[in-house]
């Protein structure tokens, strides 16, 4: 394992474990009617917790898992921070916000 998927590995499981410490990890999954959306981050049915979850966290750990090509740029952070900022109280979710900076870094730098 490169050491780029060693961290990233490491960064999404801290990802998953400070997102169930905020209260922003579900037991239950979006309905299949909202995990079908076309738009971007599923914009139009998830909140963005729950695209983090259900989408954006599994595909890069079955990109990890099946040794293949990582995303060469990803800037997932920014949107996460404008819309908790509108829905929750800063501090809630300063760590998430940290790790998914480091994400989109380490990916971002990978390529």
């Amino acid at each position: 394992m490169s050491d780029t998927a060693h961290t990233l590995r490491q960064l999404l499981l801290q990802l998953e474990a400070e997102m169930r410490t905020a209260s922003l990890w579900s037991a239950v999954p979006p309905s299949e009617q909202a995990m079908a959306s076309t738009m971007p981050f599923m914009y139009d049915t998830l909140h963005i917790e729950e695209w983090l979850q259900w989408v954006f966290v599994p595909r890069l750990h079955a990109l990890l898992d099946a040794d293949a090509a990582l995303p060469s740029s990803c800037s997932v952070q920014p949107l996460a921070e404008h819309e908790w900022t509108h829905r929750m109280p800063q501090g809630q979710h300063a760590t998430v916000l940290e790790l998914l900076a480091q994400i989109d870094a380490t990916l971002t730098q990978s390529a």
